[in-house]
């Protein structure tokens, strides 16, 4: 059981801020991830199109071997965690309730910002989270729906995203927030634009970090740390574009991506209880 891999899913490539940080954390353990890029994004998706889709990811990476998975994917998580962690047979992590952790205890004046998709954002996932860790905490919420496509086409460093990310983080700046939550796995790739923006008084929020942190204690807990010697395996699995899904990939976890391979995540069925 130990020895198994690690199972990670997202929308599309911003998962892969996940498996960056998983790698530092846990750098022993194999790891096999599937980005839907043939349906991204998945936060103006309908609620139950997110269950369906995830239902279908988690059914995937079952049929691989997994001993753990991660949604990591804000909108996927507060659509289907609870879902997937009531009827699947291995431990199920999200990157809500990690990153809110830690949005609440580094919140000293208790003004806490959310960024994130459309549907992570009317879940109001974020906001029950933070709230059940920190009292009397008022918590902004404002979706960036275009940061997922500008980051999904590489357009992290372009012009127009900079004027973007003005416009959508003017009503957090007007709250003099202490904390923004980065509640999109995408988002770290444009950390540094959004710092910029918000400024130095902000600190940002990482949830890919502070995920791959509680994984590594779910692991440790349940007996489940690889403490194989051979070297880790890294496999990537995409629905569309893999050629596309390998060059933008690369940017996030370098050399570890060397091929992606094509699936119908459809093929698979759906996780049943």
């Amino acid at each position: 059981m130990p020895d198994r891999p690690i199972g990670v899913f997202d929308s599309g490539i911003g998962g892969l801020t996940v498996v960056r940080e998983l790698v530092r954390a846990l750098p022993g353990e194999s790891i096999v991830y599937f980005g839907d890029t043939a349906r991204v994004p998945y936060g103006s998706k309908s609620r139950e199109t997110v269950i369906r889709y995830s239902e279908e990811a988690a059914a995937l990476l079952l049929a691989h071997d997994v001993k753990l998975i991660v949604i990591a994917c804000n909108t996927a998580t507060a659509y289907a965690g609870e879902r997937l962690a009531s009827r699947l047979p291995v431990p199920v992590v999200g990157v809500i309730e990690p990153g809110a952790r830690a949005a609440a205890a580094a919140s000293t004046r208790k003004r806490v910002g959310v960024i994130g998709t459309l549907g992570t954002i009317r879940s109001g996932a974020y906001d029950l989270a933070v709230r059940r860790k920190l009292a009397d905490v008022q918590v902004y919420a404002q979706p960036c729906p275009l940061f997922v496509p500008l980051v999904e086409e590489g357009w992290a460093e372009h012009p127009a995203t900079h004027l973007i990310a003005e416009e959508y983080l003017r009503p957090l700046q007007a709250e003099h927030i202490d904390v923004l939550v980065l509640g999109c796995t995408h988002y770290p790739l444009l950390r540094g634009l959004i710092g910029q923006v918000m400024g130095p008084t902000v600190q940002l929020v990482d949830s890919a970090v502070e995920t791959a942190r509680e994984v590594r204690g779910v692991l440790g807990g349940t007996g489940l740390l690889r403490t194989t010697a051979s070297p880790p395996r890294y496999r990537f699995l995409a629905s569309d574009s893999p050629m596309r899904f390998r060059e933008v990939g690369q940017l996030f976890v370098g050399e570890l991506m060397e091929a992606v391979q094509h699936v119908d995540p459809e093929a698979y069925g759906h996780v049943t209880s």
